[in-house]
C-alpha cells in the first residue's frame, strides 16, 4: 500500500513539464498524448544541454536524444518511437532534427512555439551540421536504421574537442540528475559519504576505458555495464543503501560488491521490495 503525502513531501519528486497549451490549443489536437509526453521529456533534457553549453553558432540549444532513449523512457518499441518523433517534427513542428552524417546522431532542436519571432530563424535557417559548436556530449555509434544511435555506446574519437575532463564533468551532471542527487542528500543526511562513493563509482565505471568490466566475477562488455549504470535512479540508490545496511557478509572487496549491487539494482529492486511487502503482510 502506498503512503499519504504529508507536509512538503510532494516536492520530493522530479517532474516532466508538459505545456498545458499542448492539450488545450486546436493547433496541437492532431498529435497524440504520447507525443506530447515525449515533448515534455525533450524539454527536460534542454536544461542539461543549456547548462553544458550545447549550442550551435546561432546560439540555439540542441539535445541528443536517441531512439533507444525514447524507447526506454516511454516503454515502447522502435516503430512507435520513430512515429512519435515524426508527429512532433512533421505534424506540428515542435522539434527539428539535423543530420550530422558520418554515423553521428541527429541533433534535435526543441522548438519554442510561443516565440513567433522569425528574424532569428531566418538568420540561421540555412545552417548545416558544420555550424554546430564542439559538443560536450559524446557522439554515439549509428543506430541500425540510421535515424539515431544507442545511448550508451559512446565513441572516444567521434568528438575531437571533448577532453577526458569535459567527458567526466558531463557524465557527473547526467548521473547526478538521474539519481536526483540533491534530494537524496536531503533524504539521507547520514548517508552522504555512501551516496558520494556510489556516485564516484558509477562515474569511474561509466568513464572507464576498459573493454570489459568485472561484475560479480563475470567480465561484461563496458557498453553493457555503462548502459545499466546510466539507468540508475534515486530509488535504486536508496535500495542499494538498504541492501548495504542489511548485509552481514564478510566482503573482501567492498568496491566490487557495491558495483555489483548498483549494476543489479534495476533488475532486482522490484522483487526485493515485493518480498518485503509479502513478509510484512504475512507477519501482520
Amino acid at each position: 500500500m502506498y503512503e499519504y503525502f504529508y507536509g512538503e513531501e510532494s516536492n520530493q519528486f522530479s517532474f516532466y513539464r508538459i505545456p498545458k497549451i499542448l492539450f488545450t490549443d486546436e493547433a496541437f489536437k492532431s498529435i497524440s498524448p504520447e507525443a506530447k509526453i515525449l515533448y515534455g521529456i525533450l524539454l527536460d533534457r534542454m536544461s542539461l544541454s543549456q547548462k553544458n553549453g550545447w549550442t550551435d553558432d546561432c546560439g540555439r540549444v540542441y539535445i541528443v536524444f536517441t531512439v533507444e532513449e525514447i524507447m526506454s523512457s516511454l516503454g515502447c518499441q522502435n516503430q512507435k518511437a520513430n512515429k512519435l518523433m515524426y508527429e512532433l517534427e512533421k505534424k506540428c513542428g515542435l522539434i527539428e532534427r539535423k543530420r550530422q552524417g558520418l554515423g553521428k546522431p541527429n541533433l534535435i532542436y526543441v522548438k519554442n512555439f510561443i516565440d513567433n519571432s522569425k528574424s532569428h530563424i531566418k538568420k540561421c535557417e540555412n545552417h548545416t551540421s558544420g555550424n554546430v559548436k564542439n559538443t560536450h556530449q559524446e557522439m554515439l555509434k549509428s543506430h541500425t536504421n540510421n535515424t539515431d544511435i544507442n545511448n550508451t555506446d559512446f565513441s572516444d574519437t567521434d568528438n575531437p574537442f571533448l577532453s577526458e575532463t569535459d567527458e567526466r564533468l558531463s557524465y557527473r551532471d547526467i548521473i547526478k540528475e538521474n539519481i536526483d542527487y540533491d534530494i537524496l542528500i536531503k533524504n539521507y543526511p547520514f548517508e552522504t559519504d555512501t551516496i558520494n562513493e556510489m556516485l564516484e563509482l558509477i562515474l569511474d565505471t561509466v568513464c572507464s576505458k576498459r573493454q570489459y568490466i568485472r561484475i560479480a566475477g563475470d567480465d561484461k562488455p563496458h557498453s553493457v555495464v555503462k548502459s545499466q549504470l546510466l539507468k540508475i535512479t534515486s530509488e535504486h540508490i536508496s535500495y542499494c543503501i538498504d541492501c548495504l545496511k542489511e548485509s552481514t557478509a564478510d566482503v573482501k572487496n567492498i568496491r566490487q560488491y557495491i558495483l555489483a549491487t548498483l549494476y543489479n539494482a534495476p533488475l532486482t529492486i522490484s522483487n526485493y521490495y515485493g518480498m518485503k511487502v509479502r513478509h510484512d503482510m504475512a507477519t501482520g
